[in-house]
């Protein structure tokens, strides 16, 4: 950080400091994980002063030789890592990846069934708080309110009378898998596209530790920097057909300059992504998030669907008398980091959250197992079985300090206070 202290000293020094935080907390966010410095390098290369509008061999600026080799090689291996005929690495966010899905293969105001947000949904999915919800007619389908997990004949009942012209599968807070073969069913039977977002697993999908979306959709979207480990931004896989019509909404229809410092980056991640280590890291996190799951059952806590499937465990803390947000500031007291999140059963516009989610990506990206899944679950009882008691929660604060401690994420490096 020579330069950066030399030039900006204020933000040198929290650099240093958001280091050290990550350094000395547990990372439960489902939505997170620990990026490898190589991907930190290419984010960081001078592919950031570059400018490119279009594609390779297509650009509307010159010097581009190696900006193009860069996306084709990114393009490539994606294509290559989850079996796809098409990619496009462009996307600045997943959300961005999802609305040039929408306006490439839909028209203004045409219908889209996807996930409630309260259920497990995500924002992009036709929220009334996006902008998704303005451009088009979406309906939800909701989870079971038994088991909490989809309900297919459902959903297949909800498409029958909606008439969608696209079905999403995929979530944001779902702890299971999804049955892609029974949503394309849905899908073909009332003539709908059917489109995957799996932002949250795209990781697992990458190691074939679970089953991939792409051979049944039509489309399919994710981010990089969830369990796939990498740095920030969108990627679109997709049939073949579509590619044209995805290319021309992304650019120039939704977006200008792509970084391409950022599409280095994604590409440094697929190639990571097919590396052995990358799969036994994704089968640690499924193992470590069950494991995690039966832990604090075990402690008195009900786990939203009864367990998990995934890297992700939502915890009922309503159950116990606590709103996620109490239950998200009393876990980051001690250095547990995790996020307040709704459970099916709480109100469509609750007051509080009643649920937080859990997820283990980053825990098995620093080398923690099963062994240190049981210490996690005792941490988290213990500072949640009174949020008042200072004295229990300075005491598993210094346990998660000496817990971090004995995997360090990115060894050997010093943040001296």
């Amino acid at each position: 950080m020579h330069y950066l202290e030399q030039d900006d000293p204020e933000i040198a020094e929290l650099v240093r400091r958001e280091a050290e935080r990550i350094e000395t907390t547990l990372n439960l966010i489902a939505a997170e994980s620990h990026t490898p410095h190589s991907v930190m390098a290419a984010l960081g290369s001078v592919f950031n002063e570059k400018t490119i509008e279009g594609y390779p061999g297509r650009r509307f600026h010159a010097g581009c030789i190696h900006a193009d080799a860069v996306e084709e090689l990114a393009v490539s291996r994606a294509r290559a890592l989850f079996g796809a005929e098409y990619a496009n690495v462009q996307p600045h966010s997943g959300t961005s990846a999802n609305l040039a899905v929408y306006f490439s293969l839909l028209k203004t105001a045409d219908r889209v069934l996807a996930m409630s947000l309260p259920h497990g949904g995500h924002l992009s999915h036709g929220h009334s708080a996006s902008i998704t919800s303005r451009c088009f007619e979406f309906a939800h389908y909701p989870v079971d309110p038994e088991t909490e997990r989809i309900d297919y004949d459902r959903v297949r009942q909800i498409a029958e009378t909606f008439h969608p012209r696209m079905i999403v599968a995929g979530a944001s807070a779902y702890p299971r898998l999804i049955d892609y073969d029974r949503m394309a069913e849905i899908a073909a039977g009332v003539g709908a596209y059917l489109m995957a977002d799996m932002a949250h697993i795209a990781g697992l999908v990458a190691a074939d530790v679970i089953p991939s979306p792409v051979p049944r959709c039509d489309v399919v979207t994710f981010t990089c920097y969830k369990t796939l480990m990498g740095g920030r931004g969108g990627v679109i896989l997709a049939k073949g057909a579509h590619g044209d019509s995805i290319d021309r909404t992304i650019f120039p229809g939704s977006q200008g300059t792509s970084p391409v410092n950022a599409i280095a980056a994604k590409a440094v991640t697929f190639r990571r992504a097919m590396a052995p280590d990358f799969r036994r890291i994704q089968a640690q996190t499924i193992a470590n998030a069950q494991h995690l799951a039966a832990g604090l059952h075990a402690r008195g806590f009900r786990i939203v669907t009864g367990g998990t499937e995934n890297h992700q465990v939502i915890v009922d803390v309503g159950a116990r008398g606590l709103s996620g947000d109490l239950a998200e500031k009393t876990l980051e007291r001690v250095g547990i980091i995790a996020n307040r999140n709704t459970i099916p059963s709480d109100a469509v516009t609750p007051p509080s959250v009643s649920g937080v989610r859990l997820g283990t990506g980053a825990l098995a990206a620093r080398g923690m197992g099963i062994t240190e899944m049981g210490r996690v679950a005792d941490m988290i009882a213990a500072a949640l079985m009174d949020p008042e008691d200072r004295q229990r929660l300075e005491s598993v604060a210094s346990n998660v300090r000496r817990l971090c401690a004995g995997f360090p994420v990115y060894p050997g490096e010093r943040y001296d206070t």
